[in-house]
């Protein structure tokens, strides 16, 4: 599974300070906010809401954080809009990223995201520049522990889902179409499964790997800058050895 989805990002992350968890809690707030806005604050007729939910009780966000954050926003018309936009671009030696943003200030946004890019070697391109290279689908990340996988892959298929893995001695993950993502989590959840990482991502079909340690630090240091950002709700990219960069 290297390289094959953010997971393995996600795990080195799991020890983060207080203000970090502030930040994720805060991005996946505004993601809350801008659902209950869409489609109504009941996340059994809201489909999108149910899935942010899910992600954000993954992410250790408090259930009083979720619940308050859902009726300030279906009482509260009046407070920012936002708008999702998607950055492209290539990192140092043609590591191509994609950058999903939430954001109230497109002009902003697009100047943190061209600046990013550029202090690191990189530069931001046109709509589509590295579209190509990614398959959009849902992963799903179960921790093996306790769990039977020939139960789970049963399970899965059951459920919907289009591939199963095991190659991550720590965890299953569990591929399936964009659109199914929440109906095989409910179904899995109603199961039994607990879920480490549950998301729509965009998942590479070639990797680039970087030699240069020059190259690693600044591809490393662009993808925490992205990361750092209030506006930045996902990054993806097709750097094969991530984890070879150790901040």
């Amino acid at each position: 599974m290297s390289g094959h989805s953010k997971w393995s990002t996600i795990k080195r992350k799991k020890e983060k300070t207080d203000s970090q968890r502030a930040k994720v809690f805060t991005k996946i707030g505004r993601e809350i906010t801008v659902a209950v806005r869409q489609s109504g604050a009941d996340p059994l007729t809201n489909s999108k809401l149910r899935d942010i939910i899910a992600k954000a009780r993954a992410s250790n966000v408090p259930n009083d954080n979720i619940e308050r954050i859902i009726k300030k926003a279906s009482g509260d018309s009046s407070a920012d809009t936002y708008e999702n936009i998607i950055y492209e671009g290539y990192g140092p030696s043609g590591v191509a990223v994609i950058v999903e943003a939430l954001t109230d200030n497109r002009n902003r946004t697009a100047g943190d995201v061209r600046h990013y890019f550029d202090k690191y070697g990189g530069n931001m391109g046109q709509s589509g520049s590295v579209m190509f290279m990614f398959n959009r689908q849902g992963t799903i990340v179960i921790e093996k522990e306790g769990v039977d996988e020939e139960q789970l892959m049963e399970d899965a298929i059951e459920a919907g889902a289009s591939d199963f893995f095991s190659e991550d001695e720590d965890v299953y993950e569990v591929s399936t179409q964009p659109g199914e993502l929440g109906a095989v989590r409910d179904c899995l959840g109603k199961k039994g499964y607990s879920f480490a990482y549950a998301q729509v991502e965009y998942v590479p079909a070639t990797y680039v790997k970087l030699e240069n340690p020059d190259d690693i630090k600044n591809m490393g240091k662009m993808l925490e800058m992205f990361e750092d950002n209030d506006d930045v709700q996902g990054v993806w990219h097709n750097w094969e050895n991530a984890d070879d960069f150790d901040n």
